[in-house]
């Protein structure tokens, strides 16, 4: 049985594992024990080949020590026995009952065996006293304070005795008993203080393990949290030694694919020659610029990937302990690698945040002024007759209108309360959607319309209707803006996929979008054209994005007419009134 702490529960557990200290105590006990048997064997054998005095009246003192040392020596020598024996795995009963069987079978045998050989031999000039030191003492290390004074009473009321039986024959039995109590009393001390020192040792060992598992833990999660980094992470020692290294860094010192599992050298490639000049000048100076620093290194085919740099100093702990490792091998610094790209399209994805913020505030305030300058030109408009300020008039509502339309665009991707996706007929939504923007576009749907439309019935998706025809109506304006006027330019289809997704596709036979512009397609304020406001396709990304769909340009294949494609894939949802108001997370 185990606490909280996952350490053992009671002191007897704690003794029966091996590896605490006190289950090494008890491994050292019963060894002990096994050395001090053989030993007796040999002095009782030693004074009978030497002729000495007979210890006892016959060889009963001689036999008692050699089934003392098979006991002990079976214990130490019979591994699974000593674990059944001393209450391990396979013993049953219980804390309480393997408490007793391992009292019995060492400290209460040893408790047996030396009283009896104290006992028998007290009157043959050896003083066998001493030997009850050895069980008082292990009882008070592995038992309880009960036991150990338990154990400590008969060691001494076993001393008593014998004091008391062969001072009844001697003159100065009074001294022979005063200083039996003493020895009886300083068992009891040493089974006291024994007891103490357990305590704290396993005190201390228990700090010791809690400690030792939560810097596991600590190593664990940095080492986590380190290989999930965006920017790249290097321990470096002065030797131009990498200690550590993500995925990231190791990403960023090649070319393609992955570099080598730490460790390796920095100057084994030459590749890393700009790497390695810089980290062997950080670590001769201990300094370097706080915001970094830009170091270009040059790979196969004259391909080249400029990093941005920082490096964190460790603090120097040299040991001067034989066979510890100089200050060159110990780690030194730790390089934080960052491609240059990335650290700029960041920073440009801060400054348009920021921008946006900036335009969401100012398309707010025009919004008034604005509705001003249409209402006036109105007015203007039905008081005068005059054509050429009918003209002027004109061009002023045109740009009004259009000032609106980038006004509402502002305000469409403007940060607010996130919308609660509902499960709708996209099918129905698409088609009346197309419907409108054809008839506002001047198309009529047919075999010869520029738009071409394929639908399946009954797709249901989790969106908003005005938002996906928002989305479809910029797609639509798009690619009519660069197809051609012949029939079935523009296609417009809607369908389902087997992994639960409901995809939309705009398609035209319009000129391939080239790799330079592609990239920049969904980027707030992009446009080829003169006049647009760049918002169009990063409105419809963004709405996307609020639903959980997404949205894509894939070209198709020169041999197809229709070379563009724009795709929406959506979530699919149920229909029917009992659809919830928004999807699961499952």
């Amino acid at each position: 049985m185990f606490d909280e702490t996952g350490f053992p529960a009671t002191r007897q557990e704690a003794e029966a594992r091996p590896g605490t200290a006190l289950g090494r105590v008890q491994r050292i006990y019963v060894a002990a024990r096994a050395v001090l048997g053989l030993a007796l064997v040999a002095a009782f054998g030693l004074n009978n080949v030497l002729g000495g005095r007979a210890l006892v009246s016959g060889d009963l003192i001689a036999w008692i020590g050699v089934a003392y040392a098979v006991q002990a020596v079976l214990l130490w020598l019979l591994p699974s026995f000593s674990a059944w024996l001393l209450g391990g795995e396979g013993h049953d009963g219980g804390a309480g009952a393997s408490m007793r069987m391992r009292w019995l079978a060492t400290v209460g045998v040893d408790l047996l065996a030396f009283g009896s050989i104290h006992a028998l031999g007290g009157g043959g000039g050896v003083n066998f006293a001493a030997l009850l030191v050895l069980p008082v003492l292990m009882s008070g290390v592995t038992g309880s304070r009960l036991i150990a004074l338990a154990t400590a009473a008969a060691a001494a009321l076993l001393l008593l005795g014998v004091a008391w039986q062969t001072g009844t024959a001697s003159a100065d039995s009074a001294s022979a008993m005063v200083q039996t109590g003493l020895g009886g009393l300083g068992l009891f001390l040493i089974a006291l203080l024994a007891g103490e020192l357990a305590q704290r040792l396993e005190r201390e060992e228990a700090a010791a393990l809690g400690s030792r598992e939560l810097a596991r833990q600590q190593t664990r999660l940095n080492r986590l949290v380190i290989e999930e980094m965006v920017d790249g992470v290097l321990v470096v020692d002065g030797r131009l030694r990498v200690r550590a290294a993500n995925p990231a860094a190791r990403a960023l010192l090649v070319d393609q694919g992955l570099g080598p599992v730490a460790p390796f050298l920095l100057d084994q490639r030459p590749d890393w020659t700009a790497l390695a000049q810089a980290v062997e000048r950080a670590h001769a100076e201990r300094s370097w610029p706080v915001a970094g620093e830009d170091l270009r290194l040059r790979f196969a085919e004259g391909h080249t990937r400029t990093l941005r740099v920082r490096v964190r100093f460790l603090r120097r702990q040299v040991s001067a302990a034989a066979g510890a490792p100089t200050e060159e091998e110990l780690p030194s610094m730790v390089l934080l690698l960052e491609d240059l790209r990335t650290a700029q399209e960041r920073l440009r994805q801060e400054k348009l945040a920021a921008m946006g913020r900036v335009s969401a505030g100012i398309a707010h305030e025009i919004r008034n002024p604005l509705a001003a300058i249409a209402q006036a030109n109105a007015l203007l408009l039905e008081d005068t007759e005059d054509p050429a300020q009918r003209r002027l008039a004109g061009i002023v509502a045109a740009n009004v209108d259009r000032l609106k339309r980038l006004v509402d665009d502002v305000m469409e991707v403007a940060p607010g309360a996130p919308p609660l996706p509902q499960a709708i007929d996209a099918s129905a939504v698409v088609a009346a959607s197309a419907a409108e923007w054809a008839q506002a576009a001047g198309l009529a749907l047919g075999a010869g319309s520029r738009l071409r439309v394929e639908l399946v019935d009954g797709l249901g998706a989790w969106f908003d209707p005005e938002h996906l025809r928002r989305v479809l109506v910029n797609l639509l304006d798009n690619a009519a803006r660069h197809a051609g006027p012949e029939p079935g330019s523009i296609l417009l289809r809607l369908l389902s996929r087997d992994d639960g997704s409901v995809v939309m596709g705009v398609l035209s036979d319009g000129s391939p979008i080239a790799p330079d512009i592609e990239r920049h397609l969904f980027e707030p304020f992009f446009s080829t054209r003169s006049r647009g406001t760049g918002l169009g396709l990063y409105i419809c990304r963004e709405l996307c994005e609020r639903y959980g769909a997404g949205i894509d340009y894939r070209p198709r294949p020169s041999a197809e007419r229709l070379r563009n494609e724009f795709v929406v894939t959506m979530r699919r949802a149920p229909l029917g009134g009992n659809a919830p108001l928004f999807p699961s997370e499952s």
